[in-house]
Parts: structure tokens; C-alpha cells; sequence
């Protein structure tokens, strides 16, 4: 569990969550508490004290660079101790983050500078435990989510807490 005082960029996609339930019917400690289903676009993002009118500013100019968007979810990507479902529409803006904050490296580096976008359905599950997570997932795939704004939230002795929810761009009809 990262420490209090981590934030981090999300776009919550609350129609994925049937994907998380599925999670939780296995093992409710295969879901990590506090948030809902989401996309991140950066973890860690900056500390919490270096959260400033002026980050806040540079998130909220990043997410009206990047239109609201409607995000397809069908691939199931399973590795050892994990389950999740690749949501590529939301690579560019993922990217975009990563680029904007060079110094911050996403997860510690251990995926690169660019990790594929994706819902996080479960973590630090068996080997069972995870093929049963993939299979009931598997049942609710295809599905389609909205993303319509990027959200930075902070953990705080209390749980992840909202801090500026900053909306994407509504697309030129």
C-alpha cells in the first residue's frame, strides 16, 4: 500500500464496475480499496506537498488538451498476481502526462516511461484465483465506459481523497 501523502492522476470509469465486483466475489482483498474503477494516467504522481495552485493548473490544462472520450474495453491482460483490461483510448492522455512530468517516473520505472492504459481489476492474487477473476471478467466483456474527466486524488490517512477533478474536452460535434 503506497504511503499517505502519494497522489496520483485517474480517469474513474464508473461503468467498469461489474469488472471490479467480479474481482471481489473471488476475494474482496483482490481490490484495492478507496477508488473506483479507473484508468491512471500517472502513479505517483507528485508528493502532496508539492501540490500547488500551479500543478493544479497544469492538470486542469492537460485534461481540456484531451477530448472526453468513449473507452472500449474488451482485452483482458493476466500476468502473475494480476488481472486487468487494457483501455487504449485513454493511452494518448496517458502518455501526455507522462511526458508533461518527465521527473516523475510512473510506477518506479518498472513498466517503462509510457505503461499501456488499463483498468486494474485485480492484484496480488493466486494463480486460481486470477483465472476465476478472468473468467467472470471475460462474461462482462466487451463493454464501453465514458471518460469525461482526469481527477487528482492524494492519500491521506483517511483514504484516497479528491483533490481537483479537471474535465476533458467535450468533442467538436
Amino acid at each position: 500500500m503506497p504511503a499517505p501523502g502519494t497522489s496520483a492522476l485517474v480517469v474513474e470509469l464508473p461503468a467498469a464496475a461489474g469488472l471490479l465486483e467480479a474481482a471481489v466475489a473471488v476475494s474482496p482483498a483482490l481490490v484495492r480499496p478507496g477508488l473506483p474503477p479507473h484508468v491512471t494516467a500517472l502513479y505517483p504522481f507528485l508528493p502532496a506537498t508539492d501540490l500547488t495552485d500551479e500543478a493544479d493548473a497544469a492538470v486542469t490544462a492537460l485534461a481540456a488538451a484531451h477530448e472526453a472520450v468513449d473507452v472500449a474495453l474488451a482485452d483482458l491482460v493476466v500476468a502473475p498476481g494480476f488481472v486487468a483490461v487494457a483501455a487504449p483510448a485513454l493511452q494518448p492522455l496517458a502518455d501526455a502526462a507522462c511526458d508533461h512530468w518527465p521527473g516523475v517516473r510512473p510506477y518506479g520505472g518498472r513498466f517503462g516511461p509510457h505503461p499501456p492504459a488499463h483498468v486494474t481489476v485485480a492484484m496480488g492474487g493466486t494463480d486460481e484465483q486470477n483465472s476465476e477473476v478472468a473468467r467472470r471478467v471475460e462474461q462482462l466483456l466487451p463493454l464501453t465506459a465514458r471518460a469525461e474527466a482526469l481527477h487528482l486524488v492524494v492519500l491521506t490517512e483517511q483514504g484516497w481523497q479528491l483533490r481537483l477533478t479537471a474535465p476533458l474536452a467535450t468533442p467538436a460535434r
